[in-house]
């Protein structure tokens, strides 16, 4: 669309801001120069043929500039057609007086676009002054053709002048400085349509020594696709030493407007797909995040059920298994996990701030997905985490302790279940009702032997007891077949106990060798036992008490084996004597039921016990030693890495708030932080390492050192989020600096308060920055920094003042006026518009979003490009 089409287009929406005479007559117009036939001859034919570049709209044309303007009809119609307005109805008489008031229409209408028509009166142009016609036409080139061009502040002839230079700028052989003689070899035009349409010429097929061919080269090719009519002739330019220079001025204002046209509809539709790439990439971010936001809820949706389950196993085998899945999901579940969390912190940031950089609201996920609750539920992970990690420990130190009770349990019930083999009916037997007294004496002894024995049993029986309990208490998957057998031990003792009690009624036993035997034998009876007890320890310091525990039992072996010989004694005296008196021995002692063989036997096995135990014990002191390295090995790394982390979030807190260098050198120095964090990963796999060596080795506890495997882990997992998110802080600054013009001293200014200013800090900042403020002005900045009144200014705070202070970013009434100029000045686009004018992509984006153009003037099928523009920034329809 041209310059003088948009006139048409336009034709409420003209305005003149001021009067400027654009036509006088000793610069514009001098009558003089028209004394040169040549001149005026090519002024004829150009003006004529601009008339009717402009009349064929209305349906007509001129032929004869002179005598087809002198009714003032078709100068009215021309004046109309270039500027879109309506001139007074003119006069329908065809005496000469309606004929100049019809000129004199048209020479008012001129006069009130701000032209002061200098000795151009109605009657010369209705008598056919030539000259003064040509005048005229010229004036009215000048006021619609010419006058507002505007290149680069300049303006008019100067303007359209400049815009030839830039255009031909890079084309050899061509060096425009005016309007006549640097057009004459036909190369200037050439360059003009090539620059704009290289589809149109080869260039570089041109000849300066061919002027003519140039020339009508262009003239074709102008008239053929650009629809500019043939204004002059190339045997003209050629042969007049200095072609006129209107009439060059009037043919080449004609490729300005066309091309000119052409270029504020790409310039618009540029700004358009601008536009609208921002926004499909803000839209791919939001689909990203909540994407992401979704996948993370969902998984820690799953996860948490899976950690509250705490329905413990029966045996050790199974909640070690279990255990060893805890392992997995830290080890390999949780920190991609950890990572998505973190990657959609930066995210979000990342698009808040282009949201904000692009003049667009800010980012609201959907309900439940806000970076806050995704917080919340991250850290209602962790807790639950937390807690079920600590119930698997305490559950296997309760299935340990278990599996040593039951143990323990089985073997008591043992020993004292074939302690009391046989022991019911031997209390049963009513021997002494036919023995003789010297029996009953005898059977007395043994008896009493007996109850000796039997009351040094009844702290075992004890022991079962407590045991049961402590089974039942650390509530034992088999306490039904404990607590039935330790009640049949109950039973049992309960009953031996009576049985005992009614015997001894009937007997009266006492005998030296049972007195002195059934002590010792229980005595050894309690040392096996001890010798075979199961423990459990957890640390060296546990293991020695055992071994010197033992090694006292060891101490009193020596007087045992004396109190062994003195029992053994006594029977060899028994022996000597019935050899002395010759006394036949029945070979079984009527006394007691314990022999000297039983003696001798359970001595031999103590002493064989001894070497186990002292064996079970060093074994035990080999691998308390070892789970003392594993501590000693765990420690040392721990109480590397720990404080490593800890330094290391130090020095990005430091390196964040560092104003001695450039955000270019601050993200250097944090990418050089986060290399050597990665390469430090392996630290942290080899300490995960040990940390599983120790659980495996069921090792709850570490004096070493005051760091543990969860703390490591939380350490580690909040410096890779505070590194990445300082980075992402860091690239967001450097973005908005670069697109808001932001300088680095104003960013420093404020950072090197730690990123937050109370007013008086903020004025001097601003005053720092050369900022004039007054009481009203500072006023106003701090209702936009500090809506909320809180006393102080953040950096966020900050980076948007400066924002809308230095961008000059699109806005919708932007968009909405490119959308117009690809509309044709229409209040609605059409779909074959859209796709003419954009890329595909982008062009399907628009009518996949636009809705239905609901006003009484729009075509079929029209699109509502205004509420899509203001959609697209967030605000209401304007």
């Amino acid at each position: 669309m041209t310059a003088v089409e948009s006139h048409m287009t336009y034709s409420n929406s003209y305005t003149i801001n001021n009067e400027t005479v654009y036509m006088t007559q000793e610069d514009d117009w001098d009558r003089d120069l028209l004394l040169d036939p040549a001149w005026e001859k090519q002024q004829r034919k150009t003006f004529t043929a601009w008339c009717n570049s402009h009349l064929r709209k209305a349906g007509t044309a001129i032929e004869n500039i002179e005598e087809d303007f002198k009714n003032g009809l078709k100068l009215m119609l021309l004046l109309e057609v270039i500027s879109g307005e309506r001139l007074p109805k003119p006069d329908k008489g065809k005496m000469r007086f309606h004929k100049i008031a019809n000129v004199n229409k048209a020479l008012d209408f001129i006069c009130s676009k701000g032209v002061k028509l200098v000795s151009i009166g109605a009657e010369e142009i209705t008598d056919g002054n030539g000259k003064m016609t040509l005048g005229m036409i010229w004036t009215i080139i000048l006021r619609f053709a010419i006058q507002d061009i505007s290149v680069e502040e300049t303006s008019a002839k100067e303007g359209l002048l400049l815009w030839c230079q830039r255009k031909t700028a890079p084309y050899r052989n061509v060096n425009v400085q005016n309007f006549h003689i640097s057009w004459k070899d036909g190369l200037a035009l050439c360059a003009l349509i090539h620059r704009h349409r290289p589809d149109l010429i080869d260039y570089s097929k041109l000849r300066k020594d061919d002027p003519i061919g140039n020339l009508n080269t262009a003239f074709e090719v102008a008239e053929k696709f650009l629809d500019i009519p043939k204004m002059l002739d190339a045997e003209d330019i050629v042969n007049t030493p200095k072609p006129d220079e209107k009439a060059i001025m009037t043919y080449v204002s004609c490729f300005y407007h066309a091309f000119a046209g052409a270029e504020q509809a790409e310039t618009a539709a540029n700004r358009i797909c601008k536009v609208l790439a921002v926004n499909q990439e803000n839209e791919k971010l939001m689909e990203e995040y909540e994407k992401l936001a979704s996948e993370l809820l969902e998984w820690i949706r799953r996860t948490i059920p899976w950690l509250e389950n705490r329905t413990a196993e029966q045996t050790m085998r199974a909640m070690q298994q279990k255990l060893e899945d805890f392992r997995d999901y830290r080890r390999i579940h949780k920190p991609p996990r950890v990572q998505e969390k973190c990657q959609l912190e930066i995210n979000f940031n990342t698009l808040q701030t282009k949201l904000r950089l692009s003049n667009r609201p800010a980012f609201m996920p959907s309900e439940g997905k806000m970076v806050s609750d995704i917080a919340n539920a991250w850290k209602g992970l962790e807790g639950v985490e937390k807690g079920y990690e600590e119930w698997l420990l305490t559950e296997i130190r309760r299935l340990e302790r278990l599996d040593h009770l039951a143990e323990k349990f089985k073997q008591k019930c043992s020993m004292h279940e074939s302690w009391t083999g046989g022991k019911e009916e031997l209390l049963s037997q009513k021997d002494y009702e036919s023995a003789s007294l010297m029996e009953i004496r005898a059977l007395m002894r043994k008896h009493e032997a007996f109850e000796s024995d039997l009351a040094a049993h009844q702290d075992r029986v004890e022991q079962i007891a407590a045991i049961a309990q402590e089974l039942n208490e650390l509530d034992y998957h088999d306490a039904a077949s404990v607590n039935a057998r330790c009640q049949g031990i109950c039973d049992q003792w309960d009953n031996l106990g009576t049985l005992t009690q009614k015997r001894r009624d009937a007997l009266e036993l006492y005998l030296e060798f049972a007195k002195r035997a059934a002590p010792f034998n229980n005595w050894m009876d309690g040392a096996m036992e001890d010798l075979q007890d199961m423990f459990i320890v957890h640390s060296i310091e546990e293991i020695q008490s055992l071994i010197t525990a033992h090694d006292q039992f060891k101490a009193t072996l020596p007087e045992a084996d004396k109190e062994r010989m003195a029992t053994m004694g006594i029977h060899n005296e028994i022996l000597k004597i019935a050899q002395t008196y010759g006394i036949k021995l029945s070979g079984i002692n009527p006394y007691t039921n314990l022999s000297p063989q039983d003696i001798s036997s359970k001595w031999d096995a103590v002493k064989h016990l001894v070497p186990l135990r002292d064996q079970m014990l060093q074994e035990e002191v080999a691998r308390q030693q070892a789970n003392e390295r594993l501590r000693r090995q765990f420690a040392a790394q721990a109480n590397i890495i720990g404080p490593w982390i800890q330094t290391k979030m130090e020095e990005i807190s430091h390196v964040s708030v560092d104003i001695a260098g450039s955000l270019e050198e601050q993200m250097n120095s944090l990418k050089q932080y986060e290399g050597n964090i990665i390469n430090y990963k392996s630290n942290i796999d080899k300490l995960e390492g040990d940390h599983q060596l120790s659980q495996e080795s069921l090792i709850f506890d570490n004096k070493h050192t005051n760091y543990t495997m969860e703390h490591v882990r939380v350490g580690w997992e909040q410096l890779l989020t505070t590194i990445a998110r300082t980075i992402n802080e860091v690239e967001n600054q450097i973005l908005t600096r670069d697109a808001k013009g932001i300088s680095q001293e104003q960013l420093n200014e404020f950072r090197k308060r730690n990123g937050m200013m109370d007013p008086d800090d903020f004025r001097a900042c601003l005053i720092s920055m050369g900022y004039d403020l007054g009481e009203v002005e500072f006023a106003r900045i701090m209702t936009l920094v500090d809506p909320n009144n809180t006393g102080v200014v953040t950096f966020q705070a900050f980076i948007d003042f400066m924002t809308r202070e230095t961008a000059e970013t699109d806005t919708a009434e932007q968009v909405m006026a490119s959308f117009k100029i690809l509309a044709s000045d229409k209040n609605y686009i059409t779909v074959d518009e859209l796709r003419r004018e954009l890329p595909p992509d982008q062009a399907e984006y628009c009518i996949s979003r636009m809705t239905r153009y609901i006003g009484g003037d729009g075509a079929t099928g029209a699109l509502d490009y205004i509420s899509f523009s203001s959609a697209l920034y967030g605000e209401s329809d304007l």
